[in-house]
């Protein structure tokens, strides 16, 4: 099966102080939908503690130098709600979750979250999840951040269980449940796609074969993406699943050139070669000019330049 080669960008649904611009941001989601971008983005965290220096520990689940975008009292929007507001004022451009970290959610709640802006959205939504890298998040949620991989396991099955099954049955050492009823269905096919994210290890392959739709490679899997694509093959099939169907999040990297315009040979260079190895969606991250007609035209410029690119 050959995904069709798609053009992403993520919306800044944070700021390091308390108030922050999201009249701009639901521009920015209007502009990128008119330009004919096929994904924008959204990432998630619900509280902070403050040991943020783990998120470049990979002991922690972090990657190797990396470093939090802001401080403990950054402004960070719940990724789902945001997503529901900003179906509602595009039309075409489909949204998605870098990640969610679904395991806080309460599983039942939020196959009718998803579900309901798949469904006023005309299929709009996409979910990627995580265990994420902070602990404190999960003992605000009363949850055990030692079990996150499990538990992450455990959110989706029971969501795909009420989004595929008109009369659903769900049994776990958690949750038991029998003959449950939950309309509506998301309008895609065996519910909403689940992309999951995570580095080439025997826990995050065996989600992505048993539930994914697609992959969102992290920390050196992201930063090798075609060796990355290469393992994350070999582990699905070890698996029983034939991984030729998955979709698989790499980065392009915007250039300008000395005038500080668009340069779109060499923005649009790697694209044949990352979609040999397998990348099917093609997230860049833009320095915008500050105009408002300025940015909706640069949008324009890249979305143009990634079609010709692709075909």
């Amino acid at each position: 099966m050959t995904r069709p080669l798609q053009l992403s960008t993520a919306l800044q649904s944070f700021v390091p102080e308390e108030r922050g611009d999201w009249a701009g941001m639901v521009r920015f989601a209007r502009m990128a939908d008119q330009a004919g971008f096929d994904r924008l983005v959204i990432s998630d965290h619900v509280v902070f503690g403050e040991d943020l220096d783990a998120y470049g520990d990979p002991k922690k689940g972090g990657a190797e130098g990396g470093r939090q975008p802001t401080g403990p009292d950054g402004a960070w929007l719940d990724p789902v709600i945001t997503i529901a507001h900003l179906t509602a004022v595009t039309t075409r451009v489909r949204f998605g979750t870098n990640i969610l970290l679904a395991a806080l959610r309460r599983p039942v709640v939020l196959a009718k979250m998803a579900a309901t802006i798949d469904v006023l959205s005309g299929g709009r939504l996409d979910i990627g999840v995580g265990v994420g890298w902070q602990r404190e998040e999960y003992e605000a949620a009363g949850l055990d951040y030692d079990q996150r991989g499990r538990l992450l396991n455990h959110t989706i099955e029971v969501c795909q269980a009420l989004w595929t099954e008109r009369v659903a049955s769900f049994d776990s050492e958690e949750l038991t449940f029998r003959n449950i009823h939950q309309m509506p269905k998301p309008v895609q096919d065996g519910g909403v796609p689940i992309w999951v994210s995570g580095r080439v290890n025997a826990r995050s392959m065996e989600r992505l074969a048993r539930y994914g739709s697609g992959w969102i490679p992290w920390a050196e899997d992201a930063a090798d993406i075609e060796g990355g694509i290469a393992r994350m093959r070999q582990a699905v099939e070890g698996l029983g699943r034939d991984p030729s169907g998955l979709g698989v999040v790499g980065t392009l990297r915007e250039h300008l050139d000395d005038g500080g315009a668009f340069d779109a040979s060499r923005t649009m260079a790697p694209v044949g070669r990352l979609a040999e190895a397998g990348v099917t969606d093609f997230r860049i991250r833009m320095r915008l000019p500050e105009d408002e007609s300025a940015q909706a035209e640069r949008l324009a410029q890249v979305a143009g330049a990634f079609r010709a690119a692709t075909g």
